[in-house]
């Protein structure tokens, strides 16, 4: 049966400015008309939003949703039982979608089990594309390797959770590859450099070889999906986009040319701004000392100028938070910081209508359209004027994905 909500704004990132005095019509899992409302009158099954501004769902496209334990107890995983990983892990999912937060593209852990979980109402979270285990050289960023100790990223929990595989050499790549896809990725991810927060390496490393790369690109092709490379640096970049890589994370200290070469592949960039705060803050109990703490140094200030070459040079710009831990909250900040950078739409544009794109979704994802599924927050508050109210889930007062209301925290 099809149901009205009547809203007092609706925005989406096609728009100039608000919508005033909407009604959308959801008939069953997607959008219906969507109108300027002519009177106020409510049926049995309709909603009445008026006090608050509706935005599509969110889109997070760098999620470590499964990357639930302490970052300071990492190495010592084999410590905690299952059912402790596991709750850590529907917490970090209930809590995305409390937080108005429909989709998610998880990068480096959680596989097809948790999709599954999700999809049959026995815990509630996102809609959830997973990468599964992602792919790390020796030695490299993800691996978990210290300089001294040759320790992979142990946890292993088929149909939950797996940080990485580490693989060498194109063979190796490809069975990586085809073991992240059996267990349920929708697309690939690889560490193509160094890391910020790495033990044997730095995020201007570059990690893999072209052929290495290339291996990981057919497999995907294979199943008609793509790669995602964590790159900070424009040569890991460079190399991604020689093997056939079609997405970049961070891209800290991508430069003109490296942009332009994005532009003119295809390519995308998922800049990641908020981890870096929520270090800092969090760096005592994360473990993060003053080495790492002097590395983070000019971090943010080296992404916003790729953020703004890149979308100089007309790259596609997505959106992640890249949050790591337990108890992930505040996932909009990454909206947030975004703003102060290229205003609040294009903000807004990365991480709806920018990240559906990137991840092939733009038929079904990211505007409140007839035809496409129906994900909707509504919110308490005027995020033009305050993008912050998008960071406090009390103020998100309604979140309806695929057309099913799964918060309604209304007085």
């Amino acid at each position: 049966m099809a149901r009205s909500l009547h809203l007092g704004h609706l925005y989406d990132a096609t728009l100039d400015d608000p919508a005033e005095h909407v009604t959308v019509t959801i008939d069953g899992d997607r959008f219906g008309a969507v109108t300027t409302r002519s009177d106020d009158r409510l049926g049995d099954e309709d909603l009445d939003l008026s006090p608050y501004f509706g935005l599509p769902g969110l889109i997070d496209a760098h999620t470590h949703l499964g990357q639930a334990l302490p970052v300071a107890a990492i190495r010592d995983e084999g410590l905690l039982s299952i059912a402790s990983v596991a709750a850590g892990i529907f917490q970090n999912c209930e809590l995305a979608l409390d937080a108005g937060v429909t989709t998610a593209r998880d990068l480096a852990g959680l596989d097809g089990g948790i999709v599954q979980a999700i999809d049959s109402g026995v815990v509630r979270g996102p809609r959830i594309y997973p990468s599964g285990p992602a792919l790390a050289q020796t030695g490299g960023h993800g691996s978990g390797h210290t300089p001294y100790r040759m320790t992979d990223a142990a946890l292993c929990i088929p149909g939950l959770f797996q940080r990485a595989l580490v693989c060498d050499g194109p063979d190796g790549v490809r069975l990586a590859a085809r073991t992240a896809l059996r267990r349920g990725a929708t697309q690939l991810k690889v560490y193509g450099s160094g890391g910020v927060v790495s033990f044997a390496d730095g995020p201007r490393d570059v990690h893999f070889t072209i052929e290495e790369l290339k291996a990981a690109v057919e497999e995907a092709a294979a199943r008609h999906t793509y790669v995602t490379s964590h790159a900070h640096n424009s040569e890991a970049i460079r190399r991604g986009i020689a093997a056939g890589v079609t997405c970049f994370e961070h891209g800290t200290y991508l430069d003109e040319p490296t942009a332009e070469l994005m532009a003119n592949a295809g390519a995308s960039l998922v800049p990641t701004f908020m981890v870096l705060e929520v270090m800092r803050r969090r760096s005592e109990s994360w473990g993060i000392g003053p080495g790492l703490l002097e590395r983070m140094a000019g971090v943010g200030e080296a992404m916003q100028k790729a953020l703004s070459l890149a979308r100089d040079a007309g790259v596609r710009i997505g959106s992640g938070s890249d949050l790591l831990g337990p108890q992930q909250i505040g996932r909009a900040f990454e909206i947030e910081l975004k703003t102060r950078i290229i205003g609040f739409r294009d903000a807004l544009r990365a991480a709806t209508i920018g990240n559906a794109e990137i991840m092939g979704l733009a038929a079904d994802l990211g505007t409140v359209e007839s035809g496409k599924l129906a994900d909707l927050i509504v919110v308490d508050g005027n995020p033009f004027e305050d993008p912050a109210v998008l960071t406090d889930p009390d103020k998100i007062k309604v979140v309806i994905k695929s057309g099913v209301v799964v918060k309604d925290i209304r007085s």
